[in-house]
């Protein structure tokens, strides 16, 4: 089980603060356990690791092994949360360049559909030269402006290099089982195709078909990350402080509470960092609706201790920081010896990189706190395919809990379309 610390809150709150929201929590919780609050209908993620493996899994598995063998190269085309799952749980178990010396049988994933940036677009086809790819498409409706247009020209390229036929073969569609545009021409086309659930909303749609295939093309055992994903469901019903769930979710509303607006979710592992955007997306969009919510920021330690660790420590006392570890992996690296020792790092010969990064990490948490910023420390053991599905399990709990605790609708994003509205407007759409 994940391990969450307050001991670096006390002073900022105390005992009795969080003895006071006991009532709140459990309320919060069980209003996610027995459906019965705003958004309820799109609680379908909270039933997803129990579903494994089932027939849509090993159709996954054997379009994964289907791509894995004929393509140097996939493509996943999506937005926010039709992309920032797979990619998270990707970088984080195998590495942000884990697509150096990759092709068939273990292709490189590009992510593309995600920007309007035409730089972008140019660096995908330089890295497409050449290569035999596939093309995922994630996306409910299949209109949303900036993957339908990544997907249209992905489309025209494929059937201009393999011939209509053959590129059919190479587009998988995930998305509504019966209704919108992407449904349609993946009918019409006779695209191999999968189901995002109707009462599954993006942001916490990892654990469907839309994070589970391209983790399964990039060789992640997705029975594993499910099998972590049910362990956690069992373990965290748990109506109690021992839950971390509950000193998580109480600890974060207490801050904002007590003026604390920003909430700085910090890791020492730079592969977290796009998982950091999947969890800044999840809290983000869930708690930011009404006048309401923590701002989710985060940021990679060490190297951001060198950019905004001033401002961490003595800037303005508006924030507090979640602070995650991850035990060190198998394979260890050595400070070596140097014989002039002109840099003075000879103390250091011997030891291991990781335990120079557990003094940075206990040292870093004991600063700030000491200069008032409160530190929730959340240890998360092992980075493997199980524990990363516990992980992903933890924090979807934790905002349910944690929206409803707030007194929101954890589920629906209804300023998300005022850009877009404004947007097509500007482009002409017709009917705008």
């Amino acid at each position: 089980m994940i391990k969450v610390d307050i001991s670096n809150i006390w002073g900022e709150l105390s005992l009795r603060d969080l003895l006071s929201i006991e009532s709140e929590l459990s309320a919060a919780h069980m209003t996610v356990s027995e459906r019965s609050g705003a958004g309820s209908e799109y609680l379908g993620w909270m039933e997803l690791p129990d579903r494994a493996p089932t027939a849509e899994h090993m159709r996954i598995l054997a379009a994964a092994h289907q791509i894995r063998q004929t393509s140097d190269v996939l493509v996943v085309v999506g937005i926010g949360g039709s992309y920032l799952g797979a990619r998270a749980v990707i970088e984080l178990l195998q590495g942000k360049n884990r697509n150096l010396r990759r092709g068939k049988g273990d292709p490189q994933i590009f992510f593309a559909g995600n920007s309007l940036s035409t730089r972008a677009w140019n660096e995908l086809m330089r890295l497409l030269e050449g290569k035999d790819f596939s093309v995922c498409v994630i996306s409910k409706s299949g209109t949303t402006l900036e993957s339908a247009i990544a997907f249209r020209n992905l489309k025209w390229m494929l059937e201009r290099r393999y011939g209509t036929a053959q590129a059919k073969r190479r587009i998988y569609a995930v998305t509504d089982k019966t209704k919108g545009a992407l449904r349609q021409m993946a009918d019409e086309e006779g695209w191999e195709s999968f189901v995002i659930p109707g009462d599954v909303g993006g942001r916490f749609s990892v654990l469907t078909p839309v994070g589970l295939l391209p983790m399964a093309v990039a060789g992640i055992d997705i029975v594993a990350v499910l099998r972590g994903a049910a362990k956690a469901k069992k373990e965290y019903d748990l109506r109690s402080f021992e839950n971390p769930v509950w000193l998580y979710a109480a600890v974060r509303n207490l801050m904002l509470r007590q003026g604390k607006a920003i909430e700085l979710l910090c890791a020492f592992e730079p592969d977290f960092s796009v998982m950091g955007s999947w969890w800044q997306q999840l809290f983000g969009e869930s708690e930011g609706k009404d006048g309401k919510g923590l701002f989710p920021a985060c940021a990679a330690f060490t190297a951001d201790l060198h950019s905004l660790g001033q401002l961490v420590q003595d800037g303005q006392r508006n924030l507090f920081e979640t602070m995650l570890r991850f035990d060190p992996p198998k394979l260890r690296c050595t400070v070596v010896s140097d014989l002039k020792d002109l840099d003075g790092l000879n103390y250091l010969a011997g030891k291991t990189l990781d335990h120079v990064q557990e003094q940075a990490y206990l040292g870093t948490m004991a600063a700030h706190a000491d200069g008032g910023c409160p530190v929730i420390a959340i240890d998360c053991g092992p980075v493997t395919d199980e524990s990363v599905g516990e992980l992903i399990w933890f924090f979807e709990l934790s905002c349910a809990v944690s929206a409803y605790l707030l007194g929101v609708n954890p589920f629906d994003q209804p300023g998300v379309e005022a850009y877009k509205k404004n947007m097509l407007q500007l482009l002409g759409k017709p009917g705008m």
